[in-house]
């Protein structure tokens, strides 16, 4: 044990601890018992465990290590009080599965991440599913990111993993065209994830672990499946993304929109990588939804280059990414990129076609629609969708962004 720490550090050091090694523990543990929420529900125990006993005996060399032993210790007990009945199932058949160094399975948060893409539990619970058990994403923010209620999220997911309990899902290595099956649900909950930790970047108090985490899996599936392009797709798109964080914020920690972003301080190693998977990817003579998507951004990276965005090149891509996914998100670029280029009608005509329901607490969605509607001079709608974004808007620095806007925006409409 270590010296022991202030009261005050204890839940910050644990909560570091669980969050670095949530997905992987998560792993371990449902490894062995098939069940994912037993597996949740003792790792959690054994965080409150730690949260009582650390400042009283020190915080551990490896608080890892720690939170899997606690976390196994409840599990056998549970087992024998007999609340969790299938984790007492004989483990020959768990000890002969292959071990993922030897099959040549990298990782086995990744081995899970193809577990619960498994066609025995609903697809629409697939990338939810793998966010939570995974990643260590809560409900409510998995709720938030699909645009539903939490309390209906969080029953989608009870009844996934009883789905897996219950159906005794193995959790073994997938076939090759098992993998092939489930890559694009994999897929989207890895670049889900990282749009999760994306926003909490500009947070001190949060590290770029969820980011990092994100990055590394879509290194182990370009590893794991190098003819297949979509993995590199999304590399490079996160690459790209990754590239221009130095820049999203000035000195003062004010939020810098994309197209006023200081080019120089672009990661440039990033982006050469993006660049190169891009073009590994396109040899495959298949486009899909996240190649497409790293296009996108590097139309965007070419801007210090030519000195200016090539819209028509991004209009043709948003039309291709529209055909390869119903995302909202790619209708309301392709809005915003419309309406830059010219055509604010269409744009508009593209936001409003878009459902209410779906939009109605999607904060990008009314940020857009003010876009759009600035650019074709309809100040009062500009103003009060602003007025909409701003009540959805949580980060400060991008908030106080808005507010300058929205300022602008009444001094035009005032009165002379």
């Amino acid at each position: 044990m270590s010296t022991l720490p202030d009261t005050s550090d204890v839940a910050r050091i644990a909560e570091a601890a669980a969050r670095a090694s949530y997905g992987k523990l998560v792993a371990i543990l449902a490894h062995r018992t098939r069940d994912i929420a037993a597996a949740e529900d003792a790792l959690s125990d054994a965080l409150v465990s730690a949260l009582a006993t650390w400042p009283r005996r020190g915080v551990p060399e490896n608080p890892e290590a720690w939170l899997l032993t606690a976390a196994r210790n409840l599990l056998k007990n549970s087992a024998r009080a007999g609340h969790v009945r299938r984790a007492a199932e004989p483990e020959i058949l768990l000890r002969n599965l292959p071990d993922e160094e030897e099959n040549g399975f990298p990782d086995r948060r990744l081995r899970l991440l193809f577990v619960c893409a498994h066609p025995a539990i609903h697809p629409a619970v697939h990338t939810p599913l793998m966010l939570q058990s995974v990643l260590g994403i809560d409900a409510t923010r998995i709720a938030h990111a699909f645009l539903v209620e939490p309390a209906a999220m969080s029953q989608r997911l009870v009844r996934a993993k009883a789905r897996i309990r219950d159906a005794g899902l193995r959790f073994e290595l997938p076939g090759q065209e098992d993998l092939e099956e489930r890559l694009a649900a994999v897929l989207d909950a890895v670049y889900a994830a990282f749009g999760r930790g994306w926003e909490d970047l500009d947070q001190p108090e949060t590290p770029d672990a969820l980011t990092g985490e994100a990055i590394w899996l879509a290194r182990l599936l370009v590893a794991l499946m190098p003819g297949e392009p979509e993995p590199k797709g999304l590399l490079a798109l996160m690459l790209y993304c990754s590239a221009r964080r130095p820049a999203r914020r000035d000195a003062a920690g004010n939020f810098v929109p994309l197209d006023q972003q200081d080019a120089r301080l672009w990661n440039r190693n990033m982006i050469v990588e993006a660049e190169g998977l891009l073009t590994q990817a396109a040899q495959a003579g298949r486009f899909g939804r996240f190649q497409c998507e790293a296009a996108i951004q590097s139309v965007h990276v070419q801007r210090p280059i030519t000195g200016q965005v090539n819209f028509d090149a991004l209009v043709i891509l948003y039309n291709l990414l529209v055909q390869h996914t119903d995302n909202i998100g790619a209708r309301i670029g392709r809005a915003v990129v419309l309406a830059e280029r010219g055509g604010t009608a269409e744009a508009l005509a593209e936001l409003d076609a878009l459902k209410s329901e779906r939009v109605a607490r999607h904060q990008p969605y009314w940020v857009a629609r003010a876009r759009v509607a600035l650019l074709a001079d309809h100040l009062e709608e500009a103003e009060s969708t602003l007025e909409t974004a701003l009540s959805l808007t949580q980060d400060p620095a991008l908030r106080a962004h808005l507010q300058g806007i929205h300022r602008q925006v009444k001094r035009r409409r005032a009165p002379i």
